[in-house]
């Protein structure tokens, strides 16, 4: 049985949808072009299981064509985000399938290929993740750095430990942070952290019970704090990190996350230069994570729920090489849904990628128009979450909960520290 996915949003026209259905179903050439003709063909096969995706987002060019999809038996139109329930996203996941530690070396983690129109499956390693690339493609990767924001303070007087974590920058040394207990965290409160190397007054509370925080300390605040921090693991983490390089990618060097870019823990120094050398070209923009990333999905309808924003930056060079990229005909691909996020988010507000700086609360779910994405390199997400909604916007509902069935069935890794699927 062969599944065909067709997105009738990124057609431009009739024209462009009967190329594609001539290819990819293998029409006779006698076909001729028009609804009729598409329904009779589509009637006489039964070796086929075809979604249709976005219907709603094409022309009027597209209605005998959808009237003419609708009257095929295993044809199914999937539902828009703006229909969707956050249960949608559920699935079953063994506790034991989330990773716990990461893999070594970083490139030996499992990685499920994808494709995008047929929905069909191939397993293999990152390693071997050129196989699937080719001379011209693009990465886009987020090289932003995780702040070791996690810090555990003396409250002075008492001795009592106080958790802090280090959420936006306010100014010179001053932070909304995150702290538990709050009780134990009123304003005038003060701080030590790690043998007084960092020091810190809470000033105010703001609403959300947040506490805006000012440190203190000798010589650099991002030094003291390298020495003193701990790694904002994600709470489904629960073993101790010994390494902290290993919740970094191996390209990171902006400063300001709060969780990793985690699609790209899998490479290695040494991959990229390989992948460089067989002519794909990498490209770096930077997009800082924010803890809202785990924050879950509460409202029951997908279009009712509210994005947190993150601050991005796309540089000219990175812009340059997408527009080449495009213009040559090759394959522009996202490492990580934070690239995508960036990508998309510039695009929607330009119509095209320009170099630019600003903040994102972009939703990207089922029904979203790519309008740069060609591929996706993505690690596997929690149930319900904003991520996986992502995920299905570009690889499509059912192709993506069969990849993830597929994925749990074969053990799998799953999460931050877990392995990797790309889609093409």
């Amino acid at each position: 049985m062969k599944n065909i996915i067709i997105d009738l949003g990124k057609f431009d026209g009739k024209d462009a949808f009967y190329d594609f259905v001539s290819e990819n179903l293998q029409f006779p050439d006698y076909f001729g072009r028009n609804a009729d003709a598409l329904h009779d063909v589509l009637s006489e096969k039964n070796d086929l299981k075809i979604t249709v995706m976005n219907a709603s987002q094409a022309g009027e060019w597209a209605k005998p064509i959808i009237s003419a999809l609708s009257d095929i038996e295993y044809v199914k139109f999937e539902k828009n985000g703006a229909e969707m329930k956050r249960s949608d996203f559920f699935y079953e996941l063994p506790e034991e399938l989330i990773a716990q530690t990461p893999i070594e070396p970083r490139n030996h983690s499992r990685l499920l290929k994808v494709d995008r129109i047929t929905g069909e499956t191939e397993h293999s390693h990152f390693y071997d993740l050129g196989k699937f690339l080719k001379k011209g493609d693009l990465l886009v990767m987020n090289d932003s750095r995780v702040l070791p924001a996690r810090l555990f303070g003396i409250k002075e007087g008492t001795g009592a430990v106080v958790e802090f974590l280090l959420l936006e920058q306010k100014g010179d040394k001053l932070w909304e942070t995150l702290v538990r207990p709050g009780k134990r965290a009123k304003p005038g409160t003060k701080f030590s952290f790690g043998d007084g190397r960092l020091t810190a007054e809470v000033m105010e509370t703001v609403e959300g019970g947040n506490r805006i925080v000012k440190f203190d300390c000798e010589g650099n605040f991002f030094t003291a704090l390298e020495d003193v921090g701990q790694m904002p693991l994600p709470p489904y983490i629960t073993k101790k990190l010994e390494n902290k390089e290993r919740y970094q990618t191996v390209y990171s060097r902006e400063l300001g996350s709060s969780a990793a870019p985690t699609a790209g823990l899998h490479f290695t120094k040494e991959m990229l230069e390989e992948l460089k050398d067989m002519g794909v070209n990498l490209a770096y923009v930077t997009l800082h994570v924010g803890l809202g990333t785990f924050r879950p999905v509460k409202e029951e309808k997908v279009i009712d729920h509210k994005m947190h924003s993150e601050h991005f930056y796309m540089p000219e060079e990175t812009a340059a090489l997408i527009r080449k990229t495009k213009a040559e005909g090759g394959r522009v691909i996202a490492v990580g849904t934070t690239s995508c996020r960036t990508l998309e988010s510039i695009a929607a507000k330009f119509g095209e990628i320009k170099a630019c700086e600003g903040c994102t609360d972009i939703f990207i779910y089922p029904g979203f128009e790519f309008k740069v994405l060609d591929g996706l390199i993505t690690n596997f997400h929690l149930p319900e979450s904003t991520l996986i909604m992502l995920v299905s916007a570009f690889l499509g509902y059912e192709n993506t909960m069969n990849a993830y069935r597929i994925a749990v069935e074969e053990k799998y890794r799953f999460f931050s520290f877990g392995d990797s699927m790309i889609i093409l």
